[in-house]
């Protein structure tokens, strides 16, 4: 099939086969596609910066030195400003799903669909600028774009959604840039949610080189096979030499192989395609030719073509003789002893039935009566939005309209028209008691806190299972937004904006420890929770996580293990298991660091797995000032940076005792109080006894799985320890999830 598509006249090819297969209601669909041109726009989706280069290919990143020659069709028409296509992300998906498995699946004893994936692919860098990143095949849930999915992240994640299980994302990558999680800058990837990849291969001892400098670029073929039955993967590729030349044979021996439950990865729909992306480095991630061939299941309703009109059967004739009459008897009698307890069957199936679903909607309305009353009699009762208001302003909840994803829910941007109010609509994304949990226990937090370095809330909405938040909308987004997002029309926050910024947190966070009613600890401060009003005044957000405690209570105790972000956890938090106001602190100083230094907890620099570590080295060394993110240039006030640079490493000592308290934090900022003494040299980390442990312990009803994000989101429940702090060794860790 490889073979004959390669093989193509140069005119765009597309070729569709549905083929019914009868075991286990199965059905193949085959399809030859390329060159592409547009054709193609009813077939395939394109996000972000894929498009057509040339009638020819589909190319993930953009090339901005030659616009195509034919503009009949263009999925994304963009300005060419850049001189490189640089920080791009591009998904190309095609405008269909599959359904992979039928409703019960059982991934002990049933299969699941098979599919077959071949396409000719060429990663083209430009001569004289140095390479990045890579592009991937893909099975995932929907056609969108993850935003913020340029660099390191292939358009398959971002950093807050990396290694989310409801990401339900499976990828083949090619990349040519290596991380500190990769092999080297030259292999092959299988992926699960994240772009930590579970099993990687280095293509090297193949003699396979899929991106190089010279003036000379390869074209690669890729076989992508996956076997549903006996759910194992294995990858092939093989080189060729020109475009249109001779489609080589398939190697004997796969590049990569494994053991792979798709079932228990994807979701039951899901849709195929490419995905790729530039970073600061720059190049052409293109597909020339592609072919698939699925063995799905038959989706409920099916219509491929119009069924021709059928003319009306003729009446029986009646019977004539007493043989035939005889035999009519017999039909009959059959036909009465095997229908009745069929029919029978049948009523007791469907009465069944009926009795569970009314059941489970008993449980539902209990559940749902109980929330209501809760959420009555909150105090000061936040305003009740209508469930079609939220619908209409998000547009049915569009993806065009997601501003950002996290473990309890998504954020969608809205527009009021009758209030001509602009909002920020949190959808909580687990309809069952636990996602009723965290949506009670951010409402009940967030509800009576006012401060101006808060997001406010405007109000709620329950209705048929569906749990939503509304707050006001910030305009500058995250301000993880604008340290990390790197174009060329990107300017970097003056120094002015990130000093005004860190005073708002600091003035949040005080608030939430000591100046209101009851002592609230957040849990999860990190540069995505902080948002940014139309004037860059920060805002706290996400109480997702935030906890009140009692009075006389210090700490609180998550019943299943830590909760949080990695890189800005505490170390005490892994043996303690208790989130405190030191905890809170230890987060701000990683926040101070990501402000200062533009570079986000977990960035690997020489030997230093951390960027505290890095700092503190600097520190030590009397060259602190280095730790300043380049882009600022001279545009800073040299006192206030290495300040600010002091205090963070003052916030993130490893013992919770030697932090210093927000009010001090405050006083600091304000040029009220000096900065405390910092070591040059890391103080060891001695675990101490918490205080009154019983007393403190507040148990948790709202059982919330641990959150071990890995510098991007890794979920786990159970397992995570203080050793596994680097990420070579969660990655390792991955290897043994397929």
């Amino acid at each position: 099939m490889m073979s004959l598509a390669m093989k193509l006249p140069p005119i765009a090819a597309v070729v569709f086969c549905f083929t019914a297969v009868t075991a286990e209601n199965l059905r193949t669909f085959t399809a030859m596609y390329g060159p592409f041109d547009s054709s193609i726009s009813d077939i395939f989706q394109f996000e972000g910066a894929a498009g057509i280069l040339d009638n020819s290919t589909l190319q993930l990143t953009q090339d901005f030195f030659s616009r195509p020659k034919s503009t009949e069709f263009s999925p994304k028409v963009q300005p060419f400003t850049f001189p490189l296509p640089v920080n791009q992300s591009g998904r190309v998906m095609l405008n269909q799903s599959f359904k992979l498995w039928e409703q019960g699946y059982n991934k002990t004893s049933d299969r699941i669909a098979s599919f077959n994936s071949s396409f000719l692919f060429n990663i083209d860098p430009f001569f004289g600028h140095p390479m990045g990143e890579g592009l991937a095949f893909i099975m995932a849930p929907n056609m969108s774009l993850p935003s913020n999915s340029s660099g390191q992240y292939l358009g398959l994640t971002n950093y807050d959604a990396d290694g989310h299980p409801e990401n339900r994302l499976f990828a083949i990558e090619l990349d040519n840039v290596k991380q500190d999680f990769d092999p080297d800058a030259n292999h092959v990837g299988l992926n699960i949610n994240s772009i930590i990849s579970n099993v990687t291969a280095s293509l090297t001892p193949f003699k396979i080189e899929i991106a190089s400098t010279n003036e000379s670029s390869w074209f690669y073929n890729v076989w992508v096979q996956y076997d549903g039955v006996n759910k194992f993967i294995e990858v092939y590729i093989a080189q060729q030499a020109e475009l249109d030349g001779e489609t080589p044979s398939r190697p004997s021996t796969p590049v990569l192989k494994s053991n792979l439950d798709l079932g228990a990865v994807l979701n039951q729909y899901s849709y195929f395609g490419f995905s790729g992306s530039t970073g600061f480095g720059s190049q052409l991630n293109g597909i020339f030719r592609w072919n698939l061939t699925v063995d799905s299941y038959q989706e409920d309703v099916i219509s491929l073509e119009a069924p021709q009109a059928l003319a009306p059967a003729p009446a029986p004739a009646p019977p004539t003789t007493l043989e035939e009459k005889h035999r009519l008897s017999e039909k009959t009698l059959l036909i009465v002893g095997v229908g009745v307890p069929l029919l029978v069957m049948g009523a007791a199936l469907t009465l069944t039935g009926y009795c569970n679903l009314c059941k489970k909607r008993s449980v539902v309305h209990s559940q749902s009566s109980v929330l209501l009353g809760a959420l009555k009699r909150l105090p000061g009762t936040p305003r009740e939005f209508q469930f079609k208001d939220l619908k209409k302003a998000t547009n049915n909840f569009d993806e065009k309209k997601k501003l950002g994803q996290g473990a309890f829910g998504v954020v969608y941007r809205g527009h009021l028209k009758n209030e001509n109010l602009e909002v920020a609509v949190k959808r909580f994304s687990r309809e069952t008691v636990k996602g009723q949990d965290d949506f009670l226990a951010e409402l009940t937090i967030i509800n009576r806190l006012r401060h101006k370095h808060l997001v406010p809330l405007l109000g709620w909405c329950h209705k048929e299972g569906e749990l939503l938040l509304v707050y006001d909308y910030m305009p500058n987004g995250s301000l993880d937004t604008h340290l990390f997002t790197r174009t060329l029309d990107n300017k970097p926050l003056s120094w002015n904006l990130r000093y005004q910024i860190i005073s708002g947190v600091a003035l949040a966070l005080h608030y939430l420890h000591n100046e209101y009613d009851q002592r609230v600890v957040h849990r999860d401060i990190k540069a995505s929770n902080i948002m940014l009003d139309s004037d860059f005044n920060a805002r706290l957000g996400d109480f997702g996580l935030a906890r009140a405690l009692d009075k006389e209570k210090t700490s609180y105790t998550e019943a299943r293990g830590v909760v949080g972000t990695l890189g800005y956890i505490a170390p005490e938090c892994f043996h303690t298991g208790k989130a405190t106001q030191q905890s809170d602190v230890y987060a701000f100083g990683v926040v101070l660091l990501e402000i200062v230094c533009g570079l986000r907890p977990g960035t690997m620099i020489e030997e230093f797995v951390f960027l505290v570590d890095w700092v503190r080295s600097l520190h030590r060394e009397g060259r602190i000032l280095d730790a300043i993110e380049e882009r600022l240039k001279d545009d800073y006030v040299v006192e206030e940076a290495e300040k600010m640079l002091i205090l963070a490493l003052a916030c993130c000592q490893p013992m919770a005792s030697e932090r210093p308290r927000t009010q001090r934090i405050v006083q600091i900022i304000s040029g009220l109080a000096p900065v405390p003494y910092v070591p040059p040299f890391k103080p060891t980390f001695v675990r101490l006894s918490m205080p009154s442990v019983e007393d403190d312990d507040i148990s948790s009803s709202a059982m919330r799985p641990m959150e071990t994000r890995s510098f991007r989101t890794t979920h786990s429940v159970l397992g995570f320890t203080p050793e596994c702090i680097s990420r070579e060794l969660c990655a390792n860790d991955k290897f043994n999830t397929v």
